[in-house]
């Protein structure tokens, strides 16, 4: 296979890495993907960071494996507890994801933001350097999100339970006067909408899964890795979960019936 004609590998936790993959398919249409969502796993928000670290790199060797010409790591946990071990351990391109802190300084009107993440996001170096460096000027207001990502996985994408998760994460953010609100964990702008319900229309809302996409789409470029074809992309999933309840899920967000096959070639640690 010509090196340009090579698929994109994305791996996420679980589902919330096809908001990133939407992203990447709508900026490069015709680019061949392989996801894995370590559904298994999942959220890798509250596991430990060796084992996380551990994860990353058997999927990014899978990924390797099937002849992948980048990787776009679409989960912010992922990336800041991995990027650097992955990067020192492997020499083609991964892409990075990190939260919206940049973008919603420049957005903020009150001075005051609010971060939706997962904890080890929010405890993370990387995060603690992300708002060193560019939040000397602006209140930063984190809120941990636990259980939001367990009921994305399980399709409860408009429940009234993931509707009082959001309020009760959201609320403390709003009544500290934040306008704008940054989505530090790429599960999250599958429920987008229902943020929206909750907080209202007058407040900003920041994810970063097209920033990464148009980074990614530089990245080809630049090493003339582009594909250059008007036939019609593949999308082929894996998952270490349950293939059959991650089918509809997966469907439903990307809006077209796609298989999800039983992930094989990686090691399957126990829980």
């Amino acid at each position: 296979m010509q090196s340009n004609h090579r698929p994109i590998g994305i791996f996420d936790s679980g589902v919330g890495g096809l908001s990133v993959l939407k992203e990447i398919q709508r900026l490069m249409p015709h680019e061949n993907l392989i996801y894995i969502a370590d559904s298994a796993f999942a959220p890798y928000g509250n596991k430990p960071l060796e084992f996380i670290q551990q994860r990353c790199l058997d999927l990014t060797q899978c990924l390797i494996d099937q002849g992948v010409k980048a990787i776009v790591v679409a989960c912010n946990t992922a990336t800041a507890t991995a990027i650097s071990t992955l990067r020192i351990q492997f020499t083609l391109p991964i892409i990075a994801m990190e939260p919206g802190v940049k973008p919603a300084i420049t957005a903020t009107k009150t001075g005051i933001v609010g971060v939706l993440a997962t904890e080890n996001t929010l405890s993370s170096d990387q995060f603690t350097h992300l708002l060193h460096r560019y939040a000397k000027n602006v209140k930063v207001i984190c809120q941990p999100c636990p259980g939001l990502v367990e009921q994305i996985e399980a399709g409860e994408l408009e429940s009234e339970t993931t509707r009082q998760l959001i309020k009760q994460f959201a609320t403390p953010l709003l009544s500290a006067g934040a306008d704008t609100i940054v989505l530090g964990c790429t599960h999250y702008p599958l429920i987008r909408k229902q943020i929206e319900q909750v907080i209202g229309p007058t407040i900003s809302i920041i994810e970063t899964g097209a920033a990464v996409a148009q980074q990614l789409h530089r990245i080809l470029t630049d090493k003339q890795l582009l594909i250059h074809s008007s036939e019609v992309a593949s999308k082929t999933c894996w998952s270490s979960g349950d293939q059959t309840r991650l089918y509809p899920l997966c469907s439903r967000i990307l809006g077209q019936n796609i298989e999800v096959h039983p992930l094989f070639g990686c090691p399957n640690p126990q829980h």
